[in-house]
């Protein structure tokens, strides 16, 4: 039994959020389904501090989700006793921002280093139901930086990651949110995909050679009208192709569409929509840019209601530390 007296007092973990940029290959005909590329951004994200305490106790936003989490993570790893959980910060659920693949493996990774356990972040990723299309969130969790994951195949485990570049310092991201709306998830999401004819081969393979050709040569010389462009024909295929689900449209938020379509006019690159909404996303080759471009949509009445940021890109992944506790509650 591990001495109860070497054990952190308590521990805060912190998980940047992530734009989902697109899907790969939505045919499946190689055996593998999805794929996908995504980065992790900065100024956003989920942060918990989780605390051993003689009493369940659970506070911050989306603290019922974590409930769930803490109470799956518990009975898998047979803790006895009780903790203290507070959400401290969570970025908007069903924003497509990630934040349910956030707070899960920022719950399961608090819980194991508070009792002194290795991480398995694919594990508990997958025994919390995360990952079961995209593996961008896991990957980001641990890495950071812009991922592209496999796809899945048949084996029980998240899709692997197959690339993972830095993402420029200097260039921004202007994210869009519409805090009016929620994207697709869930059971509704399931059947979404269900109903969504399958992608042509020929299709999958132009965005496979979009994204390996194009996209990520581009990042790795740091080359924004490059990849730009590459991200702004990727969603606007996968746009098209999920447009059945979206009311016609390659997004999900007409207000949001409104705003990146006039960034886009304004001189942004690889304009689009992050999984299935309704945030929406730009990038700009500096902050002074980014800035002026936020500037020139703000006096558009579609941006009325709608929160915009300017992030950077986060080249590290979850940041997990013991904090200085005074003593344990009580």
């Amino acid at each position: 039994m591990q001495n109860r007296a070497s054990l952190p007092a308590g521990i805060a973990v912190t998980v940047p959020a992530r734009l989902h940029l697109g899907f790969l290959d939505l045919n499946g005909g190689l055996g593998r389904r999805f794929g996908s590329i995504g980065l992790a951004i900065g100024d956003l994200g989920t942060s918990i501090a989780i605390r051993r305490t003689e009493r369940t106790k659970l506070s911050g936003p989306e603290s019922d989700r974590a409930r769930h989490y803490l109470e799956s993570m518990e009975r898998l790893l047979a803790l006895a006793g009780a903790h203290e959980l507070n959400v401290l910060q969570a970025v908007p659920a069903h924003a497509g921002l990630g934040s349910g693949t956030q707070l899960a493996l920022a719950v399961a990774a608090g819980v194991r280093r508070l009792h002194n356990l290795p991480l398995d972040v694919e594990g508990d990723a997958m025994h919390l139901g995360r990952g079961t299309r995209s593996g961008i969130g896991i990957g980001l969790f641990s890495r950071g930086g812009l991922v592209v994951d496999g796809g899945r195949g048949n084996e029980l485990r998240p899709a692997p990651v197959v690339s993972h570049l830095p993402f420029p310092d200097r260039w921004r991201v202007l994210v869009i949110l519409d805090p009016k709306l929620r994207g697709v998830h869930g059971a509704d999401e399931v059947k979404t995909f269900a109903a969504l004819q399958p992608m042509s081969d020929a299709e999958a393979a132009h965005i496979c050679r979009l994204i390996l050709m194009r996209a990520l040569p581009a990042l790795a010389e740091h080359d924004l009208v490059g990849f730009g462009a590459a991200i702004k024909e990727l969603q606007a295929r996968i746009g098209d192709y999920f447009a059945p689900a979206q009311g016609g449209t390659r997004f999900t938020s007409r207000d949001v569409a409104d705003v990146v379509n006039a960034l886009d006019r304004a001189g942004a690159f690889g304009v689009g929509q992050s999984s299935w909404g309704p945030t929406g996303f730009a990038f700009a080759p500096s902050a002074e840019e980014a800035t002026r471009l936020a500037a020139s949509v703000q006096r558009n009445a579609s941006a009325r209601g709608l929160d915009i940021r300017i992030c950077k890109g986060l080249n590290h992944g979850a940041e997990i530390v013991a904090p200085a506790y005074a003593h344990e509650s009580d």
